[in-house]
């Protein structure tokens, strides 16, 4: 194992640890925190014409928020639930658009939603978590 391969594993070990400890709460924290990554990753390869990279890191980005929308739990969530998912559904399909016409505003225009959900989620006290 070289020392590219050993820290690749290193951090693995320290993300599946942040996983298990985590609650249901910071997890969706950290699916939000994965998206809004790999988005402005994505919005950086479209800008440098790495189509690849841009294409693999919105497929990420889109994986992470179909996940989210599959946690929500729409008895508890009721209304509000329904909303989410309808949401989360048409980011998934701006980050699809943006992927297929290159244009980077759609994917500002995702992240901002995503940060005003993010903002709102980290705003739940503690005792409601």
């Amino acid at each position: 194992m070289n020392a590219s391969q050993a820290l690749n594993a290193y951090k693995n070990v320290g993300v599946q640890s942040a996983v298990d400890d985590a609650s249901p709460h910071h997890l969706i924290a950290m699916l939000m925190d994965g998206a809004l990554d790999r988005i402005a990753s994505a919005k950086g390869a479209m800008e440098r014409g790495d189509t690849a990279v841009q294409g693999a890191l919105l497929g990420k980005a889109i994986t992470i928020i179909d996940n989210m929308r599959a946690s929500l739990d729409h008895e508890q969530g009721g209304e509000l639930a329904g909303k989410l998912a309808d949401l989360y559904d048409y980011m998934e399909r701006r980050l699809l658009e943006a992927g297929t016409t290159g244009d980077p505003a759609m994917l500002d225009e995702v992240s901002s939603l995503l940060r005003d959900i993010k903002s709102g989620w980290d705003q739940i006290p503690e005792a409601l978590r």
